[in-house]
């Protein structure tokens, strides 16, 4: 982890599981941001004790009232992220936030759909549209040519679930509207990663594992991996990245997940 050092950073829907532990990891760094922006829907609800429990003892840690799935509510936090960071911009944008329907095919809705695909597919695309010039500002002040994790970057939380080559876990959960979201999120990683190369950003998807938390548990199973053990590895591989990982679509570990 000693590889990514960042001055900011925001993470989505980062009042509980993967996106708490990834800010409790980044305030816990020998050298934490100066800047930890953390998204959620209801900053002052009892869902967001622990992250307000968290921004008492850190000063650095802004707790952003964000629904990905608004696109006013992104202006407004994009606006809110400007003020704070001013020229030097963002480091890292981690769309974390996402729904999923556990059903099965056949009891699949249009309204399920859409509000699936809206908050895990649509709202990673307006987030990076709002904080594209955050994240060019970040790149243009950062030194060396090279794309990095820590010049400026855009991780899009996925899932092996979205992956056609290798539907895991059928058998289990069918889900199949937070499939196609995440299917489509890969293919959104892909098309950012083309378009923002030219401005110095780096673009992946990632796979945290089927991790033990509420969406993780929602279909009646235990995840074989823990909070602590996924955001650990993340880090890890985001402290490795360079160009040539931009528009790949990797896990927790490091490895390669096929489309």
């Amino acid at each position: 982890m000693a590889g990514l050092r960042v001055r900011s950073l925001l993470v989505t829907g980062a009042n509980r599981g993967i996106g708490l532990g990834l800010v409790q990891h980044f305030l816990k760094m020998p050298n934490p941001p100066q800047w930890v922006f953390a998204g959620c829907r209801d900053p002052k609800g009892q869902r967001a004790k622990e992250l307000q429990n968290l921004a008492s003892k850190h000063p650095n840690l802004v707790i952003v009232p964000l629904e990905v799935a608004s696109p006013v509510s992104i202006k407004v936090a994009a606006t809110t992220v400007r003020e704070h960071v001013g020229g030097s911009g963002l480091n890292l944008l981690i769309n974390n936030a996402g729904i999923a329907k556990i059903t099965l095919l056949e009891n699949e809705t249009p309204e399920d759909m859409t509000e699936t695909y809206t908050t895990n597919t649509v709202g990673p695309l307006l987030m990076g549209q709002a904080f594209l010039p955050l994240l060019k500002k970040a790149a243009q002040g950062s030194p060396g040519s090279g794309l990095s994790c820590s010049k400026a970057a855009i991780v899009n939380m996925s899932s092996i679930g979205g992956s056609i080559t290798n539907p895991y876990a059928w058998e289990m959960i069918q889900a199949s509207s937070y499939r196609c979201s995440k299917a489509a999120l890969n293919m959104l990683s892909k098309c950012q990663s083309l378009a923002y190369k030219e401005h110095g950003v780096l673009c992946v998807a990632l796979h945290p594992g089927w991790v033990q938390t509420d969406m993780g548990s929602s279909a009646g199973h235990t995840p074989p991996v823990t909070v602590d053990d996924s955001v650990t590895g993340m880090l890890k591989v985001l402290s490795s990245l360079s160009e040539k990982d931009t528009g790949t679509f990797l896990d927790w570990e490091g490895k390669v997940v096929p489309w």
